[in-house]
């Protein structure tokens, strides 16, 4: 099957161009101006721009949390990120206390198999680190999950201490993987939060008050003296606060390997959300929680400067059943939001129409730079000849509204409901399959194949 898109804008990380895009079967073919029109199938993209798939690398899809799970599951989570423009996620396979990384491997691998319609990857995070775990490390990078994450909150639970993510991060330094960091001091987290349990204060806005944006940049320092003595790289994840930004940015300066993501709730959102005692806010339950209005400017600079390198969503959605549990205890909340779906329409509106990154910079952030740090570029997040054929055909004059209603994630709320966004997709390819044909899903459930990923690979910039 060949198929022809014409008249198009092409952006690429490197900028736009007009082009004609050529597919052949799964791959870019050809790409050029006034290509011939000998295709079985032509898509006009008169007047729109033509965007290699969007990247997200952190999701959490049927993830089970003591006795719920998220939401979405492989094939509605990625039918929601299909319909946004995203083409490839990279889930987390988690290791139970006494287990394998081999056996999370293949349990996370049992749930995305014959559900996901978009290619997907893992990466690997570890709970239990015992030298038989700590050896498997290198079996992972070699199977193509060479990314590994690391908890410094959840005591009890997620949490390694010091030493085992030192540990972690030699061995990383090693075999080639990469350290993703959940970067928040879980000790002091939970001294303040079982502080606020005893003063009665049980509303939802504690949570973030029990947070507080330094023992998130405490966290970063400190897991970047380990970084810097391990001789590893970092990636911080979901990185929330003007603070920890600032860390980032000093490393960074005096060349330590160290990159971060945001997302587009630290971009678009803040702390007025948990106002009142309301249990409202318990939408807005997420670990980092989001902070002060001022906060999403230094963030926006942050990423148009180059310190924060992706925005994923850390999609991790509960109904609003499940997150009624912690009522009477803020603690209890399933911490999480939905975010899959309207990621790159939220970014394109707010950033490229907002005047805040260009265009291009719009395509490195969800696209390019994900790709290329974990291991999949240029099969992914290129507009490229041999490159697989993940596009999105997005109309810039058109419009998005927001609504539970209508969004195609599995969860009964929205954090972004009513909003009306400049710019719209209108058709997304997948691996040379139209999956998404003028705004609604077409693709097939189970169409999607896991990606084995390449050792990291550092670049300069």
């Amino acid at each position: 099957m060949r198929t022809l898109i014409r008249h198009g804008t092409v952006v690429n990380a490197d900028g736009p161009r007009r082009a004609d895009v050529l597919i052949d079967g799964e791959r870019i073919a050809a790409i050029g101006t006034s290509l011939p029109a000998e295709a079985d199938r032509v898509i006009d993209a008169t007047n729109r721009v033509v965007l290699p798939g969007g990247v997200d690398v952190h999701t959490h899809l049927d993830m089970p949390l003591g006795d719920i799970r998220t939401a979405d599951d492989f094939e509605s989570g990625t039918i929601a990120a299909a319909c946004g423009g995203t083409t490839t996620v990279i889930d987390y396979a988690t290791q139970t206390k006494g287990g394998s990384l081999r056996g999370a491997l293949d349990t996370w691998m049992a749930l995305a198999e014959g559900r996901a319609v978009v290619d997907f990857g893992f990466h690997m995070c570890i709970s239990d680190l015992r030298p038989d775990v700590e050896a498997e490390m290198d079996a992972m990078v070699s199977e193509g999950v060479p990314s590994f994450k690391l908890f410094m909150a959840y005591p009890g639970r997620l949490m390694l201490n010091d030493g085992e993510i030192f540990r972690v991060l030699r061995r990383t330094a090693a075999n080639g993987g990469l350290v993703c960091l959940h970067a928040e001091n879980g000790d002091v987290i939970d001294v303040l939060v079982r502080e606020a349990l005893a003063a009665g204060h049980t509303a939802p806005r504690f949570h973030a008050l029990t947070r507080p944006p330094l023992v998130e940049a405490e966290a970063v320092h400190r897991g970047i003296a380990f970084a810097e003595l391990a001789g590893a790289p970092l990636y911080i994840v979901h990185l929330s606060s003007a603070e920890a930004l600032g860390e980032v940015s000093a490393a960074r300066r005096r060349g330590v390997r160290v990159l971060a993501e945001t997302c587009p709730q630290y971009l678009l959102l803040s702390d007025e959300a948990y106002e009142g005692d309301q249990f409202d806010g318990a939408k807005f339950v997420m670990s980092p929680p989001l902070r002060s209005r001022e906060t999403p400017d230094a963030l926006w600079r942050g990423l148009a400067e180059g310190d924060l390198q992706v925005v994923a969503t850390d999609h991790c959605p509960f109904l609003l059943g499940q997150k009624a549990r912690g009522r009477d205890d803020f603690s209890r909340i399933p911490n999480g939001a939905p975010g899959i779906e309207p990621r790159l329409s939220l970014l394109y509106d707010e950033g490229v129409r907002g005047g805040r990154i260009p265009v291009e910079r719009f395509v490195e952030i969800t696209a390019a730079a994900p790709a290329r740090i974990f291991g999949l570029y240029p099969q992914k997040g290129a507009i490229a000849v041999g490159s697989d054929a993940d596009l999105v055909v997005f109309d810039p004059s058109g419009t998005t509204t927001i609504s539970a209603a209508t969004h195609h994630m599995r969860v009964d709320y929205n954090p972004y409901e009513g909003r009306t966004l400049g710019g719209a997709v209108e058709t997304v390819v997948a691996r040379g399959d139209i999956i998404v044909d003028r705004g609604r899903f077409v693709g097939a459930p189970g169409r999607g194949r896991f990606l084995k990923r390449a050792p990291f690979r550092p670049r300069s910039s």
